[in-house]
C-alpha cells in the first residue's frame, strides 16, 4: 500500500487549505508517491498539461537503413505502463491547454491571410479585405443594453446580468425559429457566399466566368454564440487575383465594392424550409444587424488592425455555446437536464425545443446537437485559398518537435543536406489504453498546466515589450 506522508486525521485538514476534497488529496498522494512520478510528470509537461489526455500502449523501433543503428522505445518503462498524449480538443471549457494550441494554430492561420507568412506572400495586406459580421433575425424581444441606457423592461442592466439575452416574455418567443435557424446556419452561410461571389461580378461589370477570370473571394470565418443563443459569424473576406493571393486583384476591386456586394448578399441569401409536421413552412434569412469593417490601413481606412482581428477570431475558435450556460456535453435524454438545476431557463428552453422538434425533422438531428442549441456547423472554416491550413501548421510543429527529439537522441538532423534522402525507417504498434486522468492526477495536471500558463504569458509580456518585434509573432 503507498505511504501518505499526511496522517490519515489530517487529510481533511490538508484537503481544505489546499481547496480540494479529501478523496483527490488522498489519489494526489498516491500519485506523488508512487515509482515514476517524475517521468509522469514530463509526460503531463509534454502534452502542455492537458486535461484529458489519450493513453497509447505499444512500441516502436527507428531504424538507420544505411547504418544499421537503431532506437527502441516501448511504454512498459512507463509509469502504468502508458504513454500519454495530449487530447487536441479546441474547446477551452474541456481542455484549455490544447485549446490554447488551437487557438494559436488559428491566430496564425487568420494572420498568414492578413499580413502573409506560412506560404502566403505579403502583398496580400495590399488587397481588399473587411471583416464582417452576419447575424441571426430576431425570434423575440430580449433582456439587453441599448444606447438608450434601459431595456424595454425598464432596468438598466449591468454588463455581467445574467438576463441579458434572455426573452421578454418567453411564452411568446420563438423558440423553434431559433434552434432552426442555429441548425441550418451553415446552408445560410453556403447560399450567402454564392451570392456574394455573384454581387462582385455584377458590380464588377462583368459575367460570373468572366469575373472567375479576373478575381477569386477568399474568406476565414468563426461561428460566435451570442446571449441569447443565436449564432453569428464574423468573416474576413478579401478580394485576390484569378489563382488567389499570389496574383494581384484587379483594379475595380476596392474595399466600397465588396462592401456593398456582402450588403446585397446577405439580404438575398435565404433557406426555405417546407412545412414538417406540426410545424408550418418558413424562410430562413439573416438578421437586419450587419457590420462590415475595412481591415487596416488600405485606402486610408485604419478601423480595425489585424493583429485584433485574428486574435478575435482566435479566441472565439475554442468557444462554443458557453455563453449562454447550456452544456459542454451531448445530450442522451432531455431527463438529463434535471441533473442540472442551475441550467437558465432561457437556454433550457432552446435545448427542449431542439428535443420537440427532433421528430418533424429527423434528418437535422436536433436533438444530437441540443447541447450545441440546434447548430451543427464547424466554428472555423475558409476557402482553400485563404491561407495555410491548420494541417500545415501541425505538420510544421510536429516536424519541430521531431527534430528536438533526434536532437537529444544524437541523431543528425533531416534537413542538414537537402541532397540527402531520409533513411530513417520507424516500426511502430499502438494501441488505445483509455484517456483522461484519475481525481489526483487531475488535481496536479491543473498545476502544471497553470505554471505553463504563467511561464507563456511572463514570456510574452517580455517579447511584447520589445519594439522590433513584428505584433503577428507575439502569439507564442
Amino acid at each position: 500500500m503507498t505511504h501518505f506522508p499526511v496522517a490519515p486525521a489530517a487529510v481533511a485538514d490538508v484537503a481544505a487549505a489546499v481547496g480540494t476534497d479529501p478523496i483527490t488529496l488522498a489519489d494526489m498522494l498516491r500519485v506523488a508517491n508512487s515509482p515514476g512520478f517524475e517521468r509522469w510528470q514530463e509526460q503531463v509537461r509534454r502534452t502542455g498539461g492537458c486535461a484529458n489526455p489519450i493513453h497509447l500502449s505499444g512500441h516502436s523501433r527507428t531504424v538507420d537503413t544505411l547504418t544499421g543503428e537503431f532506437f527502441e522505445y516501448s511504454t512498459s518503462s512507463e509509469p502504468g505502463g502508458r504513454l500519454r498524449i495530449a487530447c487536441g480538443n479546441r474547446r477551452a471549457s474541456r481542455c484549455p491547454s490544447c485549446a490554447w494550441t488551437y487557438a494559436g494554430d488559428t491566430y496564425h492561420l487568420i494572420m498568414a491571410g492578413l499580413v502573409g507568412g506560412k506560404g502566403v506572400p505579403a502583398t496580400v495586406a495590399e488587397r481588399p479585405r473587411v471583416f464582417a459580421t452576419l447575424t441571426a433575425p430576431s425570434f423575440g424581444p430580449v433582456h439587453n443594453r441599448p444606447d438608450s441606457g434601459r431595456c424595454r423592461c425598464g432596468t438598466a442592466h449591468p454588463e455581467d446580468d445574467p438576463a441579458l439575452g434572455t426573452a421578454l416574455d418567453p411564452e411568446r418567443y420563438d423558440y423553434a425559429g431559433a434552434v432552426l435557424w442555429n441548425n441550418h446556419a451553415g446552408a445560410l452561410w453556403q447560399r450567402f457566399t454564392i451570392y456574394l461571389r455573384r454581387e462582385v461580378a455584377a458590380r464588377a461589370g462583368l459575367t460570373q466566368v468572366a469575373c472567375k477570370a479576373e478575381a477569386r473571394v477568399s474568406f476565414g470565418k468563426v461561428a460566435e454564440f451570442q446571449k441569447r443563443g443565436a449564432v453569428h459569424f464574423h468573416a474576413i473576406i478579401r478580394i485576390d487575383g484569378p489563382d488567389g493571393p499570389d496574383t494581384p486583384s484587379p483594379a475595380w476591386a476596392t474595399v466600397e465594392l465588396l462592401d456593398d456586394a456582402i450588403r446585397a448578399a446577405a439580404a438575398r441569401a435565404t433557406v426555405p424550409l417546407a412545412p414538417a409536421g406540426r410545424f408550418p413552412a418558413r424562410t430562413l434569412r439573416w438578421g437586419t444587424q450587419l457590420d462590415v469593417q475595412p481591415i487596416g490601413a488600405l485606402e486610408d481606412q485604419a478601423d480595425i488592425t489585424e493583429r485584433s482581428v485574428g486574435a478575435y477570431v482566435a479566441k472565439y475558435a475554442t468557444k462554443a455555446a458557453e455563453t449562454t450556460g447550456t452544456l459542454d456535453r451531448r445530450i442522451g435524454e432531455l431527463s438529463e437536464l434535471d441533473l442540472h438545476p442551475g441550467l437558465p431557463d432561457h437556454t433550457r428552453r432552446l435545448i427542449e425545443a431542439c428535443w420537440d422538434l427532433d421528430a418533424d425533422y429527423p434528418d437535422r438531428l436536433l436533438a444530437h446537437w441540443s447541447h450545441m442549441l440546434g447548430f451543427r456547423g464547424h466554428f472555423t472554416t475558409k476557402t482553400p485559398r485563404y491561407s495555410t491550413t491548420l494541417g500545415a501548421l501541425r505538420g510544421a510543429r510536429a516536424d519541430w518537435r521531431a527534430q528536438q527529439e533526434r536532437r537529444e537522441r544524437g541523431l543528425p538532423d533531416l534537413d542538414q543536406d537537402d541532397d540527402t534522402e531520409d533513411t530513417t525507417l520507424v516500426l511502430a504498434h499502438w494501441e488505445y489504453a483509455g484517456q483522461g486522468h484519475t481525481p489526483g492526477e487531475s488535481w496536479l495536471a491543473a498545476s502544471i498546466a497553470r505554471n505553463i500558463k504563467l511561464n507563456r504569458d511572463t514570456a510574452r509580456e517580455a517579447l511584447a515589450s520589445m519594439p522590433a518585434l513584428d505584433d503577428a509573432e507575439v502569439w507564442t
